[in-house]
C-alpha cells in the first residue's frame, strides 16, 4: 500500500493485522513516525475511529517511535484484564485496566514524545493556528486548556497539538503534532453539543483523571501538519464555574517564569533552553485568562488575535 494512504483506507481485519505484526501500524504523526503494536481490540477500535484521518508511513521508513500495548498474561486476560505500555522494550507505566487501553496508549504518546523529542523546547499547551499566527495554551491539568483548544478547532483554528508545545531551538517555529484531543469529565457532553459532528472515541471511566474521551483532529489540520508557525501570542487560561470572563496582559517576565513552569526540558536543555525560551517569549503577546464558558472566552479571544495579528 502506498505511504499516502490513511487508516481509513484499511479494514478492520489488515488494521488489526498490522497492529499484530512485528513492524505494527505505521502512523505519520507531522513529522514523525510512530510504529504501534497491539493485540488489544479497544485499541484498534480506538485508532479505527479517531486516527482514521492519518496517514499511513511506508514500512520501509524510520520509526522514530516504536510503542506496544499489550494485555497481560495469565488469568489476568480472563479475570480482571489490564493493558501494558511498552516503548523499545521499556515499561515506564504501572498496568492499568484493560478497558483504559486507549486512553494509555495516549498518554503513553505524550510520555514518549515528551522524553525523546529533546530538539525541541517541550511546554505543556495546547497550540493553534490563525492566519498563519500561533496561538499557545499553557496550563496544569484541570485549566480547561482542552477543551478550549476542541472548541477553537471546531471553530476552524488549525490544531497544532492539543498537549504539546514543541519550539525549535534554532528558528523558534512550532512544530505541529496534531492528535486526538483528551477531554475529561463534562468537557465529553459539552464538546458533543458544540458539534454533533465531532466524532468521539471510546471512554474510559474511573481513570486517575476521571472519565476520559478523546477527540479527533479536523482532517485539515493534518493536511497541514508539516507546515511549522511562527508564534504569536501566549495564553494562561483557567476555568472556573460561573467566572466571569476576565483576560489581562502579563508583562514578559511573568510570562517566561509561567512557560517555565509548565515547561517538561527546559531545566534539561541548559542555556540552550533559556535561549530558546526568551526568543519565544520576545516574539509573543502574553495575557491571562479566566472564564466560566466557551461562549464567553472563544470571541474575546478571536477578537484580541484578529487586532493584533
Amino acid at each position: 500500500m502506498a505511504s499516502s494512504s490513511r487508516i481509513s483506507d484499511l479494514t478492520d481485519t489488515e488494521l488489526a493485522a498490522r497492529l499484530r505484526s512485528p513492524a505494527g501500524l505505521r502512523i505519520r504523526l507531522g513529522s514523525f513516525v510512530a510504529g504501534i503494536r497491539s493485540d488489544i481490540r479497544p485499541v484498534a477500535r480506538g485508532i479505527s475511529a479517531l486516527y482514521a484521518d492519518f496517514p499511513l508511513a511506508g514500512h520501509d521508513e524510520f520509526c522514530d517511535f516504536p510503542v506496544e500495548l499489550s494485555g497481560s498474561g495469565g488469568i489476568r486476560r480472563v479475570i480482571r484484564p489490564q493493558a501494558i505500555f511498552r516503548f523499545e522494550g521499556m515499561q515506564p507505566f504501572k498496568p492499568l485496566p484493560g478497558e483504559q487501553a486507549f486512553a494509555m496508549l495516549e498518554w503513553g504518546l505524550n510520555w514518549v514524545f515528551t522524553n525523546h523529542a529533546q530538539h525541541s523546547l517541550i511546554i505543556h499547551a495546547a497550540v493553534l493556528e490563525r492566519d498563519g499566527a500561533g496561538l499557545i495554551m499553557a496550563a496544569p491539568p484541570g485549566s480547561g486548556k482542552s477543551t478550549l483548544c476542541a472548541g477553537l478547532a471546531l471553530r476552524g483554528w488549525r490544531l497544532l497539538s492539543d498537549e504539546l508545545a514543541m519550539v525549535g531551538l534554532d528558528d523558534g517555529l512550532l512544530t505541529p503534532l496534531p492528535r486526538p484531543i483528551s477531554l475529561k469529565n463534562q468537557s465529553i457532553d459539552l464538546v458533543r453539543k458544540l458539534s454533533p459532528d465531532a466524532v468521539i472515541g471510546p471512554i474510559a471511566y474511573d481513570t486517575a483523571k476521571g472519565t476520559v474521551a478523546h477527540m479527533r483532529p479536523p482532517r485539515a489540520s493534518l493536511n497541514e501538519a508539516l507546515l511549522k508557525v511562527q508564534p504569536r501570542w501566549i495564553l494562561f487560561p483557567k476555568f472556573g464555574i460561573d467566572s466571569p470572563c476576565e483576560i489581562e496582559a502579563t508583562g514578559k517576565a511573568q510570562t517566561f517564569m509561567q512557560l517555565v513552569n509548565n515547561s517538561f526540558n527546559y531545566p534539561r536543555l541548559g542555556t540552550t533552553g533559556f535561549e530558546a525560551m526568551g526568543r519565544l517569549v520576545d516574539a509573543c503577546d502574553g495575557y491571562t485568562a479566566r472564564y466560566g464558558s466557551l461562549d464567553q472566552i472563544v470571541p474575546e479571544l478571536e477578537s484580541i488575535c484578529s487586532r493584533s495579528s
